[in-house]
């Protein structure tokens, strides 16, 4: 018996490459898609019911609570945009080096960063 094995394995003191880092966030922002996808599909339907749905709608829209959501589902398509660009490029050879892919998960952080915040300017 291997008694070198480590009997309570602390998940938070791995360290994560950047590469897993990036690929995590693009999960996490596609589970937020699949369940911003409630909010964007009860607004849809209550813009089409009628004129005055429609006029509750954008009064409800200008709430914070409302904003939050909206800028929390534009930060995970924005994001989510990003990653699957790079995936594609991976897809196609470009970047499929170790290194290659270190800088494509760079590019991918900073450029999903940088929507992010262009679409909280765009919301707020």
């Amino acid at each position: 018996m291997n008694s070198n094995r480590p009997k309570n394995l602390d998940l938070t003191t791995i360290q994560l490459p950047l590469t897993a880092k990036a690929s995590i966030l693009h999960r996490i922002s596609g589970f937020a898609l699949f369940f911003g996808m409630i909010f964007v599909l009860g607004a849809l339907d209550m813009s089409l019911a009628s004129e005055e749905s429609f006029n509750q709608l954008k009064e409800c829209l200008q709430s914070p609570v409302a904003k939050f959501i909206t800028w929390g589902i534009l930060s995970a398509l924005g994001y989510h945009f990003v990653a699957g660009i790079k995936h594609l490029l991976m897809d196609a050879g470009i970047g499929e080096t170790l290194e290659g892919g270190r800088v494509a998960s760079i590019i991918t952080l900073v450029l999903g960063g940088l929507v992010i915040a262009l679409a909280g300017v765009w919301v707020w």
